[in-house]
Order: C-alpha cells, then sequence, then structure tokens
C-alpha cells in the first residue's frame, strides 16, 4: 500500500505513543530504542509534549499510550504527561512499565492512585524472559496486584510467558540463557513467532546468532527497491526531543515541525534516498560520500542501515537532524 506513493511525505497519523524517556533501568535485549542505563536522565517537557499532542490531533489521531525506557523513573514527570493529555482531551491508551520501581504494595498503590487521578486507567506490565534479565518477577507480581488495589486494568505484555517466568526464582534475575537450558536450545529463536518484536535496536544484535547472517552484497540483492515501510503509521512514535521516528525506524527522525510536509532530497537526504532507492543507494550514498566500506555479515537490511548510519554518526561525526538523536548511536 505504500508502493503508490512518490513522495515521501506522512499524510496520516493512525496509532502511535510518545516515548517520555530514554533512561531505563534495564538493557533489553529485543529494545528497539537501545534504552538503558546509560542514557541521559532527560524527560520529555509539557511544551514539546503539548506540540506533539497538536500534531498528532492534527492528524485525526485521537489518543496515544505512553513508554519509555521506564517513564515511572521520573513521577512528577509522568504526572506532567497524564495531565497534560487529559487537559487536551486526548485519550490515554496505556501506560507502559518494566515493574522495576516497585518496591512493595503500599507506597505501589500510593504511586498508582495518584496516577489514576490523572487519568491512568490500564497499565501494560511488560513480562517476558528479556525484562526478567533485570527485573526480578516479584516485582512485575507486585505492580499487578497493586493496580487491582486500586481497580487499574492491567494489559499484560505477553501473558504467555507469565508461567515461564513464574518457574524461575521470583527473588532474583534469570539470563536468557536459563530459559534456553530450561526450555530448549531454540527458546530464543521461536519468540519472534509468540508475540510481535521489531527486529530493530538491541534486537538486531540479539537475534544475529539464532537466525544468521548475510554478506553486504547478498543483503543488498535480497532487498532491492525503495525503503517505503518508512510511511507505516500503524504504530508511530514520537520521542521526548520532538522527533518523529518515522517507520520505527529507531535512530531516524523527522523534526515534529516537518510532519505532514513533503521532505526535500536536500534537506533530508539519507531518509530520502532510503525512501527512494533503498538500502543500495543508501549504502553507495555512504560509500561515495563518506567512505564507509562493509565491516561484517548482516541480520538484515535494518541491520546494514544501523551499522551504515552509526558509522556516519560516530566515527564520521555527521550531525543531521536525521540521525537523532544521538545518544541511540552512542548507548547502544
Amino acid at each position: 500500500m505504500f508502493g503508490e506513493q512518490r513522495e515521501f511525505k506522512i499524510g496520516r497519523l493512525q496509532s502511535g505513543g510518545i516515548i517520555t524517556n530514554y533512561y531505563c533501568t534495564s538493557a533489553c535485549g529485543h529494545c528497539l530504542y537501545y534504552c538503558s542505563p546509560r542514557w541521559k536522565k532527560e524527560y520529555i517537557d509539557r511544551d514539546t509534549l503539548i506540540k506533539i499532542l497538536k500534531k498528532i490531533t492534527s492528524f485525526g489521531c485521537r489518543s496515544v499510550h505512553i513508554g519509555g525506557g521506564e517513564p515511572f523513573l521520573n513521577p512528577a514527570g509522568l504526572k506532567m504527561v497524564l495531565e497534560t493529555i487529559r487537559s487536551l482531551e486526548v485519550n490515554i491508551e496505556y501506560v507502559e512499565t518494566n515493574s522495576s520501581w516497585f518496591k512493595e504494595k503500599e507506597s505501589a498503590i500510593d504511586s498508582l492512585s495518584l496516577l489514576k487521578e490523572r487519568g491512568l486507567a490500564t497499565l501494560l506490565v511488560s513480562m517476558s524472559p528479556f525484562h526478567n534479565e533485570y527485573i526480578p518477577f516479584y516485582k512485575v507480581k507486585g505492580v499487578i496486584e497493586a493496580c487491582r488495589e486500586v481497580n487499574i486494568n492491567v494489559f499484560p505484555w505477553i501473558s504467555e510467558f507469565y508461567p515461564e517466568i513464574a518457574a524461575f526464582d521470583d527473588r532474583t534475575t534469570h539470563p536468557v540463557s536459563e530459559y534456553e537450558e530450561k526450555y530448549g536450545d531454540n527458546y530464543l529463536s521461536m519468540i519472534p513467532r509468540r508475540y510481535w518484536i521489531h527486529l530493530g535496536g538491541r534486537a538486531l544484535k540479539t537475534f544475529s546468532r539464532v537466525y544468521g547472517t548475510r554478506s553486504y552484497q547478498d543483503t543488498l540483492a535480497a532487498n532491492k527497491g525503495g525503503c517505503r515501510e518508512l510511511l507505516d503509521v500503524s504504530h508511530f512514535h514520537f520521542d521526548l526531543y520532538g522527533n518523529y521516528i518515522p517507520g520505527l525506524c529507531s535512530g531516524l527522525a523527522i523534526p515534529c515541525d516537518h510532519v505532514g510536509t513533503a521532505l526535500s532530497e536536500k534537506e533530508y537526504p539519507f531518509l530520502s534516498t532510503l525512501f527512494r532507492e533503498g538500502i543500495g543507494g543508501f549504502g553507495d550514498l555512504a560509500a561515495s560520500n563518506y567512505g564507509f566500506k562493509p565491516s561484517r555479515e548482516y541480520l538484515s537490511k535494518c541491520d546494514l542501515c544501523f551499522e551504515i548510519r552509526k558509522y556516519l554518526v560516530v566515527q564520521v561525526g555527521v550531525s543531521s537532524r536525521e540521525l537523532q538523536p544521538e545518544g541511540f548511536y552512542e548507548n547502544d
């Protein structure tokens, strides 16, 4: 459905969310945005949030979800986010959490009660082997119990993993290798068949070891044509810096003000090349203008694209509004 559009322009917004922060207590192996404790403890401000919400609603989208990073790491900031969204009469679908903030039931009930007063009706509680590498499962159980006490809906993402995680000691963390040892060597490779994981960000590194890789030339040969998925708006994100992330391609950005306008090749050479010519054109541009040379094999065109972009930002020192936030490339 994207093939017919000739110009690179976001014409509508369907369903999406706002990334309040990239800072996180965890560095999950499937994280699309390379969130981790290494990021600066920055949080979205009210002016940026209002600007994003006005842009979203102008495209007919009247609801958002809130995620990170970990939104609960800044309680005052999260309260502001909920209050601001509600004041603009935008529906809050859910807020995401990894439950790392949980200490004991009483304080969790107090925190959730205050957030419920500000519009929190549903909490997406993350549960997966990737999260369990960093967060003891008793915290997840505690947050779910506290939600029930204050009558906040729980959206477990995903509940299918609950019995597998619960089979381990819930007072400590467990690496994915323990899951592979208990449930089989193919455990990791089967996870993307059980629930949706976008193979970008840290997931590229995680799944390369189980899915195999291709040479640079074979990767190009298998991916001819433009990257029209950059137009996908079915699950969009804006981040705390006001960046729209096209097609969930983390590390690529369109400033909020330019969403809805046709992007010129002069102002957006990297995105325009990817949209028009795909990874082959982007590789040629990086090689001829910046001296890029492939250094390994690749899981996918997204894996190759990430390496090119990281080379441009980290090694060449390219400063571009298209390659944002820079911390995405520095904190991998």
